[in-house]
């Protein structure tokens, strides 16, 4: 069969009918070339194209008169042409067989392919079509049921910590703006981007280009905050040393997502981000044990001249008191929360309640430290000397986590002290709950207790 020559004769046929528009002519050419390829055409759709256009000056001329109209309206394959590809598509990405059909086919085709994959998200399930934001990353429920099931919690998230902080520092500064690569329902960002939606940026799924653009605003005069997930936030890190920390830019960084994340599963595990940022100089790194602390530490980065991020983890808080009124945080300064005696729980992040659950049982003492970075060292020098034995905490990879700068400075200043470091093992965290994982892993208030008891017993 000449499929070469079916496709000549059609474009000719479809582009030299006068009672089409153009895009109807085009869209035309362009459905009917995906559906030739699904077949058996083995030869080049660009190649074909030219062939046809070369011959025929007349439609060499609609092309070129209607090139500005079709660029990213009629043809979305213009801009790929033009950087040397074959497009191919829109095909429907939930027609598996076709699918499968066209891909095999793609094989014979020379050159570089682009294939344009059309898919409808939460396709087959009619509850999920209708709201697919929703259904997003949804908890276990009944596919029976017409809804999904309300969250338990009766403490704010801290993501809309996030989001009611935003309104409220938009309302006293002009010059905040805030990116999301694509995250607006998830970072907790609806009602800013609705009341100041001249502040408010999308990027879409570019987290590279969120941090560049976080940087290049600052360099404006404005002050951006770019609101990303812990393990989005891995993909801009060339950006987050080249483009922010090394001009020492005031970005902040309200980094969602940090820790375990339950049933998204490893790949969106928050495991890493104080490992990766606190080697990275011009760092201010907060961890608040709290909702109320989340408040303050934001508006303690975004009042910060230099690069900062304020890490927090996925749900609701503890149910502590937000205060209204914002107050700027001195920086690497840390609280002790409980006295006691021996053990000094060195708490980075919200494992605040659970350690202090487990020093009431050993009556250790507590020290919520809230800076990663640069850490407290007066405080941790003053609990090496009046303590046996240190015990630091965090919801991070425990290498290179916050645990191991408080090494690092007992060595650099020659304390030498027993320290343990709670966190994360060094593996990728299995699907499950928060509740389940924290249990698994011994970082509940019955795991730390447990974990603490073993080393003193060695």
């Amino acid at each position: 069969m000449n499929h070469a020559g079916d496709v000549h004769n059609d474009m000719l046929v479809i582009l030299n009918d006068n009672e089409m528009s153009i895009s109807e002519n085009v869209g035309a050419l362009n459905n009917h070339l995906a559906q030739l390829l699904s077949g058996n055409m083995y030869t080049s759709i660009r190649e074909g194209g030219k062939k046809v256009l070369s011959g025929t000056p007349s439609i060499k001329e609609l092309v070129r008169r209607a090139e500005e109209h079709l660029k990213g309206m009629v043809v979305p394959g213009t801009l790929f042409e033009e950087l040397g590809f074959n497009y191919i598509g829109p095909i429907d990405g939930h027609d598996v067989e076709e699918l499968v059909k066209t891909i095999k086919n793609m094989r014979g085709l020379k050159g570089p392919q682009f294939l344009h994959v059309m898919t409808k998200k939460g396709k087959g399930y009619e509850p999920a079509e209708k709201d697919p934001i929703g259904y997003h990353a949804v908890p276990k429920f009944d596919p029976t049921e017409s809804s999904l099931p309300k969250s338990k919690a009766t403490n704010p998230t801290f993501s809309k910590i996030f989001g009611n902080w935003l309104c409220d520092m938009a309302e006293q500064d002009p010059k905040l703006l805030a990116i999301t690569p694509a995250m607006r329902e998830g970072s907790g960002m609806v009602k800013f981007s609705k009341e100041y939606p001249d502040q408010y940026f999308d990027v879409a799924i570019a987290e590279q280009h969120a941090v560049t653009l976080g940087a290049g605003m600052a360099i404006g005069g404005y002050h951006p905050v770019v609101a990303i997930y812990s393990t989005f936030l891995q993909r801009g890190y060339d950006q987050l040393i080249h483009d922010v920390a090394i001009m020492n830019l005031p970005v902040m960084f309200a980094i969602d997502r940090g820790g375990l994340v339950g049933a998204d599963g490893q790949t969106h595990q928050g495991a890493f981000d104080l490992s990766y940022m606190r080697c990275i100089p011009n760092m201010v790194i907060m961890a608040p044990s709290d909702e109320n602390e989340c408040r303050q530490m934001l508006y303690t980065g975004h009042k910060h001249q230099g690069p900062s991020a304020i890490r927090y983890p996925r749900g609701a808080g503890c149910g502590a008191d937000v205060e209204s009124e914002m107050n700027e945080l001195p920086l690497g300064r840390g609280i002790v929360r409980r006295e006691g005696k021996s053990i000094a729980i060195l708490s980075f992040g919200t494992f605040l309640p659970n350690a202090l659950e487990a020093a009431e049982k050993l009556d250790a003492t507590v020290a919520d430290m809230r800076f990663v970075k640069p850490l407290d060292e007066q405080l941790i020098s003053e609990l090496a000397e009046t303590h046996d034995v240190l015990v630091t905490i965090e919801e991070n990879a425990i290498a290179g986590g916050a645990g191991s700068g408080v090494i690092e400075y007992l060595m650099k200043s020659r304390q030498i002290k027993p320290v343990l470091q709670l966190g994360l093992p060094d593996k990728f965290i299995h699907q499950g709950t928060q509740q389940e994982l924290h249990a698994e892993l011994e970082l509940d208030a019955e795991g730390i207790e447990k974990q603490i008891r073993r080393y003193l017993d060695q």
